[in-house]
């Protein structure tokens, strides 16, 4: 039987608990909701009896949010491959570099893990249509995920979106709508056209089931490191997602016994230079940040002003005393050349901006040769083919 699960509010600022099989965005509050499950259950049963025999981030079901009878709508995504970088870690002093590589999930990014667990639910809960506003690979993940669910897609992009992001929503059957402004816009947008018709929103932590999906990335980690966790991680942040459902990976495992309780890794959120509100406020102390004015940057995946979930991005960061690294677009580049010409790695910017936020903490003493040293590539650089050149 699977684990029971329910709503929680973030905070919590004193609602629900609320009832996962209806309909529920942001707690009443306003602030983003969290599953919770029944963890107890988990300690009885054990470790390797709630691991399934399957290949991608459903293997964990348990700690999904299924319902008994369930089946999830599934590309095959997850369980993506950690690189060992010999020779890029040679060239940084690091004998411990890995790299995860979120390139080869279905629509070659790690939103395909997001969109199916809230794809899933959405279906379940009796969407018909969903809505996304995005800045490129979320939207063609939902779209891709919607597509096998039978459901209609509507997606909202910025106007200056790559063509590639376009092309491939339109080609998993979606209806694109482009905005004038950054992905902020584009979610005002499709809540106003959105709301009034019932569509399903899944935007970044404004449905409590992407993150349930991302967070899959920690327990595939656990499991490839032989249930022992890195020193570090390095993660490409814009609306932070992964970064938060991570940390609540660990907290799960901790609870159910199946890692050390104590140990956790560093958390290093990345950011580009010219879009960094989440380093600016861990700069400045403060539990929230403020929205960054005229964001630019060739990381599609970071250009986002203010994220909802900022305060659990520094939640994590801070309790792990990790860091947060603001990376230049030619420094993001040079990270993508590295990635391919040392170890044959298809990275996105994003990645590159993880990567070269390796050089910054080696050189500033934080990261030392022997540890071990997560990089998260988060997509592919097919769509990005224009900043090579």
């Amino acid at each position: 039987m699977r684990l029971s699960f329910y709503l929680e509010c973030s905070v919590p600022c004193g609602a629900g608990p609320f009832d996962p099989r209806q309909p529920h965005h942001l707690c009443e509050c306003g602030m983003p909701l969290l599953v919770r499950y029944n963890l107890d259950a988990a300690c009885k049963k054990g470790r390797s009896a709630m691991i399934m025999d399957e290949r991608s981030m459903w293997r964990y079901s348990e700690v999904m949010p299924l319902l008994p009878g369930e089946a999830p709508v599934s590309l095959g995504e997850g369980w993506t491959p950690l690189v060992h970088a010999e020779r890029l870690g040679r060239e940084l002093g690091l004998t411990k570099l890995f790299v995860k590589d979120e390139s080869l999930n279905p629509t070659n990014s790690f939103k395909a893990r997001g969109l199916s667990a809230a794809v899933t639910r959405a279906m379940y809960l009796g969407a018909q249509v969903l809505s996304i506003p995005t800045a490129g690979n979320a939207g063609c993940a939902m779209a891709a995920y919607a597509a096998k669910a039978g459901l209609e897609a509507q997606v909202f992009m910025p106007r200056d979106v790559k063509t590639p992001f376009i092309r491939e929503c339109e080609l998993y059957g979606a209806k694109v709508t482009l905005v004038d402004g950054l992905i902020t816009d584009a979610g005002r947008i499709a809540a106003e056209t959105g709301g009034p018709l019932g569509w399903y929103d899944v935007s970044t932590l404004k449905e409590p089931y992407r993150i349930e999906g991302k967070k899959i990335m920690g327990y595939e980690l656990a499991e490839q490191f032989g249930w022992r966790l890195p020193d570090w991680i390095i993660y490409p942040t814009g609306g932070g997602t992964g970064m938060v459902g991570m940390w609540k990976a660990f907290e799960e495992m901790s609870a159910m016994g199946w890692i050390d309780p104590v140990k956790r890794p560093h958390m290093v959120t990345v950011q580009a230079a010219n879009c960094a509100p989440i380093v600016r406020a861990f700069d400045e102390g403060t539990e929230k940040a403020r929205p960054w004015e005229n964001a630019t940057t060739i990381a599609d995946g970071l250009r986002v002003p203010r994220a909802i979930g900022d305060f659990l991005v520094l939640r994590a960061v801070r309790e792990s005393q990790g860091a947060a690294v603001a990376v230049a677009d030619t420094d993001m580049v040079q990270g993508m050349r590295d990635l391919g010409r040392f170890e044959g790695i298809n990275a996105a910017p994003e990645g590159g901006a993880a990567m070269h936020a390796v050089h910054v903490l080696r050189e500033a003493g934080s990261i030392k040769q022997d540890d071990t040293v997560v990089v998260f590539n988060t997509g592919g650089m097919y769509k990005y083919i224009d900043v090579l050149g």
